[in-house]
């Protein structure tokens, strides 16, 4: 029974720590993904913008 309880509590250690040592990996990963969305979302805004201005007055 103790070998069972060690042997949890080993497990719980470990993923513990290891996913401590990942929350900088996912951070990261994260705010890549932000600025890659937040430059497409730019981008398409400025093309509208420009397509907007561009078109001849219609009155």
């Amino acid at each position: 029974m103790d070998f069972v309880v060690s042997l949890l509590v080993g497990m719980v250690m470990q993923t513990t720590s290891l996913l401590l040592e990942s929350r900088q990996l996912i951070g990261l990963a994260a705010a890549v993904l932000a600025a890659i969305l937040a430059a497409q979302l730019g981008w398409h805004g400025t093309d509208r913008l420009i397509a907007w201005r561009g078109r001849p007055d219609e009155e």
